[in-house]
């Protein structure tokens, strides 16, 4: 299942850089591989601003990696176990637009397994889930993108969109702030061979959302890439950017994994944004645009 899983991320990185490459229209993916000293290492591909900032996409990586060896003490603490081996894989993506009217995204898809003294596989899961966020809410966009999520789910479970739709609303939740990160998507985790579902379903059901992320998100930068905005628009949005910085920071279980785990800091800290403003007590105008984003953020709603 590892082998079959590295392979399938090894090809969505392609595909899904190919797609962003297209859709940026002037700028390209550079590459960096790198290895981990206790074991693995990862290729880590990054998007920035295209020649003379004429790219759609200001700052963006499409990261895949995978690492193995002792599981740290830290994480055995967390997973209630002593010395154990472990290996773990995943793709992870997030792309920061310049355009305050284009929206960021962050994709997640990973796989887990743990094994006791003598090699056998104690424990095995899946994980991951693709969320937006909007400095400008468009309605259209967001229903598109929750309608692209439950379709991907009703082939597998019609229980799966709702289910999952609510984790991504109550994960990605900045607490500290009482205010979701963004519109949501969805959000799975501990996805194990269960009476309904064998592994093999898991991948099949996890493939099938990893499958629809470029479907999901460009056409809503096809949509908005060209809209004017002002200087306006762009401190606003640098202001909203402090919030993802905070929750990646404060409340992100993938970022935690990797410092925990020793992992590759640049890679980790890839999903920080170029450009953030934190203005003291800041409240958008009473009727404004960007109060209307707030509002939704306050209360998650349900798009379709």
């Amino acid at each position: 299942m590892k082998d079959k899983f590295y392979a399938y991320i090894q090809n969505l990185q392609d595909q899904i850089c190919a797609g962003l490459e297209a859709v940026d229209g002037t700028a390209k993916f550079r590459e960096d591989l790198w290895k981990r000293p206790e074991g693995g290492g990862g290729r880590t591909r990054v998007i920035e601003n295209g020649p003379e900032g004429s790219g759609v996409f200001e700052k963006g990586g499409v990261n895949i990696s995978a690492v193995h060896g002792k599981l740290p003490e830290t994480m055995q603490k967390m997973f209630g176990v002593g010395e154990a081996d472990f290996f773990a894989c995943g793709l992870s993506l997030v792309i920061h637009p310049k355009s305050p009217m284009v929206p960021t995204v962050h994709a997640n898809w990973r796989y887990f397994e743990m094994y006791d003294e003598s090699g056998k596989v104690i424990q095995q899961w899946f994980g991951g889930g693709q969320d937006l966020t909007p400095y400008y809410l468009f309605e259209e966009d967001a229903k598109h993108f929750h309608q692209t999520c439950k379709t991907a789910c009703d082939k597998h479970n019609p229980e799966f969109y709702p289910k999952y739709k609510k984790q991504c609303d109550s994960y990605f939740w900045n607490a500290h702030r009482n205010e979701a990160r963004g519109l949501g998507g969805l959000f799975f985790d501990y996805c194990k061979a269960n009476e309904q579902m064998s592994m093999g379903d898991w991948y099949n059901f996890v493939t099938e959302v990893g499958n629809s992320f470029l479907e999901a998100y460009v056409p809503i930068v096809e949509r908005r890439k060209n809209l004017e905005y002002t200087p306006e628009n762009r401190t606003w949005q640098e202001i909203r950017r402090g919030r993802y910085v905070e929750f990646n920071l404060v409340h992100d279980k993938g970022t935690l994994f990797g410092l925990k785990t020793n992992g590759r800091i640049e890679s980790i800290l890839m999903s920080l944004p170029p450009h953030v403003q934190w203005v003291y007590d800041h409240h958008p105008e009473a009727g404004s645009e960007e109060e209307k984003l707030i509002k939704v953020l306050e209360n998650p709603i349900d798009w379709v």
